[in-house]
This record gives structure tokens, sequence and C-alpha cells, in this order.
């Protein structure tokens, strides 16, 4: 598996805003749009119900201040399984195309940090923006589930983890949906594109 913070620096200055910090309404508005979007959306979780993700989400604050910056960051979190062995509610990015406020960037630290010193000033990168918001990038393998749920990306793209092989000799790997079909491709870590973001995944 991808160690995602292999190649993080540490010195992004990303310009994607991670505010992990709710007021008491903030919680409650939130809570009230997931479920919305839980019950709008009852083919992604099948047999599962809202009243027993919304306690969990209630015991545990900080998961919940996560998928208040998943949202604020145009993600459209939603639950999208039970992992049937601890028992956890599993939330993806559910945006139709990858999340608006995380685009513009690099894969990692490294590769942000490869920019700047040529001048070139991306909105941050997908590893760090993730770490801070509490959340992992999608496997190709989740970002493949995803896409059995509905059509996604069919405009834009999303990096997702990278395996290390790859990364180390300088590359990252990312996905779209186009035709009709998923696509994995891979492009140098330091690129970025208005049209690409990253999906991430968060456990509860």
């Amino acid at each position: 598996m991808a160690k995602q913070s292999s190649k993080g620096s540490g010195k992004s200055i990303a310009k994607v805003e991670i505010d992990l910090d709710i007021s008491s309404k903030q919680a409650e508005d939130l809570l009230g749009l997931l479920k919305k979007r839980f019950e709008k959306n009852m083919h992604r979780h099948k047999q599962l119900e809202w009243s027993t993700v919304q306690a969990k989400l209630k015991a545990h604050p900080e998961k919940l201040a996560s998928l208040h910056a998943m949202e604020h960051t145009g993600g459209e979190p939603d639950v999208v399984g039970q992992d049937e062995k601890t028992g956890e509610y599993i939330f993806y990015d559910c945006s139709a195309e990858s999340p608006k406020n995380r685009r513009s960037i690099c894969y990692d630290g490294d590769a942000e940090n490869e920019r700047i010193k040529k001048g070139v000033f991306p909105g941050g990168n997908a590893v760090d923006i993730a770490a801070a918001i509490g959340i992992e990038l999608l496997t190709e393998d989740q970002y493949r589930k995803l896409q059995k749920l509905g059509e996604f990306d069919t405009k834009t793209s999303s990096w997702i983890q990278t395996p290390d092989d790859i990364r180390d000799l300088g590359g990252a790997i990312f996905c779209d949906r186009r035709f009709g079909h998923v696509f994995v491709y891979h492009n140098g870590a330091s690129s970025f594109y208005a049209a690409r973001g990253f999906r991430g995944s968060l456990r509860v």
C-alpha cells in the first residue's frame, strides 16, 4: 500500500483553507445536510440506518469536524458502506466532479516544493490537504468502488494513492471516467490542473 506521507515534506503553502474548529450550530447544520444526502442516496448504503450513523458521529466530534472540512472544500461526503469487522461507517467524497475547492494541486509536498523552487505556485498538494482534513486519499480499488455507485469525474479527474515504487520515480496516478469507463493514468507528481483535485475517505 502507498505511504501517503512518504513524500510529504510538511512545507506546503496550500491555499486551501481547512478549519476543523466548528461551532455547535455548524455541527447540527452539517448533520442535517448529511441526513438529507444519506436519505436521498440510499443506493450507496443499502440496509444502513441514519440514526446509527448519527449516533456514531455525535460520539466522535473530531470525525464530524473532518466531514465539515470535506463538505467545505466541495467533497459532498456520504456513507458508502460499513466495515463488518470494526463496525466503522465509511464515508467517501461523493461530489459529481472532483471537489472544487481542492483543485490545481500537486500530488504531495515534495512535488509542490519542486514547483515553488521554479517560481510556480500550485494551490497546495493532495497528501498534505488530506492530512489536514483528517482523511485519506482513495485507493484505486476504492475509487472503482465509488464509480459503481454512480458516474463521477466525467469532466474532471482525481489524484489517488500512488504506490511507492511509482512515486519514487517521480510519478503519481489519477483517475477519471470517460466514455462510460473508469481510467487510471499517470503523471508527474508535480503536475497540477484546474480540473484535478482528489477524493478522500473517512472512517467513523
